[in-house]
């Protein structure tokens, strides 16, 4: 078998000019890769409850909790408008792309959905691409700022560490996200 970045392509200029797009879909273009893959990420992870962004650490994340006997929750992170909520659970964060801000939302009924660890919930942030780190940043920050109340008890939120699929090591997202948790990446570019 190839390795993992043999699989990967780019896409110049894309979604704006300067960046290098790095395309994940054709590992998803292998079943035996894909389950490689998905089983080399899950062990990675520390926590139970992983945190993933929409779009494409969606794609990964959800069939580590059928393959990975550590995951045992996901969590969504979603733009604006995409996450159904009542009053209290939603929260916002504020992101820094490499090309532009955003905000991302989860919902704290999503963390609680999940194992406690003593008195915190655990959670591995997982995302496809590691560029600058600004969205690991923010939505990590975004998360410890919180609590999460189950059967009357109420939990802190602990990111315990960041896994990436992809790591662009010239852009030292690394260093950044660092400071707060271990970061690990199963490919470098």
């Amino acid at each position: 078998m190839k390795e993992y970045k043999d699989y990967l392509k780019f896409y110049p200029d894309f979604p704006i000019k300067g960046v290098n797009f790095v395309d994940i879909i054709p590992l998803m273009q292998d079943k035996q890769v894909f389950a490689s893959l998905i089983k080399d990420l899950g062990a990675l992870c520390i926590s139970p409850n992983i945190g993933a962004p929409e779009a494409r650490g969606f794609l990964f994340a959800a069939p580590m909790l059928t393959q990975c006997d550590n995951v045992m929750n996901v969590i969504p992170m979603r733009k604006k408008g995409k996450l159904p909520f009542n009053e209290g659970d939603l929260v916002g964060v504020d992101i820094q792309k490499e090309y532009g801000k955003d905000t991302i939302y989860f919902r704290l009924s999503d963390v609680a959905a999940g194992i406690p660890e003593g008195d915190t919930f655990n959670v591995t942030f997982f995302d496809d691409v590691l560029a600058t780190g600004g969205t690991a940043l923010g939505i990590a920050e975004g998360l410890q700022q919180h609590t999460v109340t189950l059967n009357g008890k109420e939990y802190k939120i602990r990111v315990t560490d960041f896994v990436f699929l992809v790591e662009l090591d010239f852009l030292h997202g690394r260093d950044l996200l660092s400071q707060i948790a271990p970061v690990k990446s199963l490919i470098h570019l």
